[in-house]
């Protein structure tokens, strides 16, 4: 997948079709927690569970193998769940997680170590570890988020079916990803990159404004799909006759749909700053109104301008009535 790589000392497109700017919107799946490393490490951590079984009587076997099953698993949801945590950090608009994904995961961790170490007579201890288990677990990793963000004065209606309008968009991005793949141009590969980092600019402005769905569906859905399949008759040509014709009507496509999302992308900002203008001009007319504020003075004229002009001011030059005075 192409990545947007820029600086101090990269101002411009580089020649292999890279964008120095940084994508606004991550694709589905980069999202990355600073924390999500520490699971592979606990679960290594929990191996030995695993291969101390075969040293077990059967009910050992059990116990070690459901052990380690249970870390595992529980480390599989914390990862799971750092990485909703992380998406919803990304967005200025999102909702809590449906599943609490890292309160089962150090759930199941506690209870993975509590059968790990369990010894026929000693239940008590057992416990102990289980519950010190889940503790580290939320002391290492934290709570899941618990509230909406971002989502006051939104349709909860509208935000769903932006979700699953975005959701197809970016199942369109993908595909168009993975046909390009199959060209073995690297060139090209970063051409659809920077196109699908274009189209997801326009992806969060949906999420974050999701009344604006119905303007930008056709965007999101027909052209998407359009895109998608002409990428894939491209793969499919480019892969067998190299055309270079091909190539740079596939190249001006593509300028074509990302000039025009970027567009879009800017008109959606420019009617959300004239809604927030009128907004402004509204309530202050009705402050206005009701006495809270004051109605703004008009500018004082200068004080040649207030006394009554004479034919005489008209006729002597400036210059001439200052040196008089």
């Amino acid at each position: 997948m192409a990545k947007r790589f820029g600086g101090r000392f990269s101002p411009q497109p580089r020649l292999d079709g890279t964008d120095p700017r940084a994508p606004a919107r991550p694709a589905p799946g980069e999202f990355r927690h600073p924390l999500e490393s520490r699971t592979r490490w606990v679960t290594i951590m929990a191996i030995p569970f695993l291969i101390s079984a075969f040293w077990q009587d059967p009910n050992g076997l059990a116990l070690h193998l459901i052990a380690f099953g249970a870390v595992a698993s529980g480390m599989w949801m914390t990862r799971e769940g750092l990485q909703a945590e992380a998406a919803y950090d990304a967005r200025r608009v999102a909702r809590r997680p449906a599943i609490p994904r890292k309160l089962f995961g150090g759930i199941l961790t506690g209870l993975g170590l509590a059968i790990g170490s369990y010894v026929p007579g000693a239940e008590a201890g057992a416990g102990v570890i289980g519950f010190a288990g889940a503790m580290l677990h939320w002391l290492a990793f934290g709570t899941d988020p618990m509230r909406d963000k971002g989502m006051e004065g939104i349709d909860g209606y509208q935000q769903d079916r932006a979700q699953r309008i975005v959701a197809e968009g970016e199942a369109h991005l993908k595909a168009m990803q993975d046909a390009i793949l199959r060209t073995g141009d690297r060139r090209l590969e970063a051409r659809v990159g920077m196109f699908a980092a274009t189209a997801r600019e326009l992806f969060s402005h949906v999420e974050e404004n999701p009344d604006t769905i119905s303007a930008v569906r056709r965007y999101l859905s027909v052209y998407l799909q359009g895109a998608r399949d002409a990428t894939v008759k491209f793969a499919d040509l480019y892969v067998q006759t190299r055309d270079q014709r091909a190539r740079q009507d596939y190249e001006t496509l593509l300028t074509d749909l990302e000039t025009e999302f970027a567009a879009r992308s800017a008109r959606l900002l420019e009617g959300g700053r004239t809604d927030l203008d009128i907004e402004i001009s509204v309530l202050r007319d009705r402050l206005v109104r009701e006495g809270v504020r004051p109605a703004p003075t008009p500018p004082a004229e200068p004080a040649e301008l207030q006394r009554p002009m004479t034919l005489d001011d008209l006729l002597i030059p400036r210059e001439s009535e200052k040196s008089r005075r």
